[in-house]
């Protein structure tokens, strides 16, 4: 019985597989944090009718902002880091180091940003890009969460708890959005 809940099946197989091929950019501490940051700033930058173009501008400029800053941050860390010094941590490995670490702060943006995009040159309406971009962090965070808990093994119910649980940080901006409207 016990073995049986470890196993996982095909399908659960390829979401790891999925989320493996996605991980040096996506499935990060700041990928997350990074869509949580997408997420807000699309609900703010959306108020008041804005076009998908000036939400676009707006989130790709203050995500590349925080991505310098939190590779700034980084670097700067790790070279004043004794334990890193110590071992001949140098400028160029900080850096390389910290480009690495934050690449998913500035990637969590893409998803969000094609479908603004989309907005842009009329594939989708305005109020539908800004919207559904909305809605794309809540299914990227769901994501996430879900494939947390699928690689500890996690019973299904806890595998779908875990996944509301990490799709309502997205839901806050959401309701946040309908409340400013």
């Amino acid at each position: 019985m016990l073995k049986a809940m470890s196993e996982t099946s095909p399908a659960q197989e390829g979401i790891l597989r999925f989320h493996r091929a996605l991980r040096p950019g996506f499935g990060t501490e700041s990928a997350v944090y990074g869509t949580i940051l997408v997420s807000g700033l699309i609900a703010v930058a959306s108020t008041k009718d804005e076009t998908s173009v000036a939400v676009l501008i707006t989130v790709a400029v203050t995500v590349v902002v925080f991505w310098g800053a939190h590779v700034f941050a980084g670097v700067l860390a790790r070279f004043g880091d004794h334990e890193h010094r110590e071992s001949g941590m140098g400028l160029r490995a900080a850096f390389r180091a910290s480009l690495r670490e934050s690449l998913g702060l500035l990637t969590s943006s893409a998803v969000p940003a094609l479908i603004l995009l989309a907005g842009t040159t009329r594939i989708i309406p305005d109020g539908i890009a800004n919207y559904v971009a909305l809605w794309s962090g809540v299914v990227i965070l769901g994501f996430l969460g879900y494939v947390a808990f699928l690689r500890r093994r996690s019973p299904l119910v806890i595998r779908i708890l875990g996944t509301l649980a990490t799709a309502s940080f997205g839901l806050v901006f959401v309701i946040l959005k309908a409340l400013v409207h």
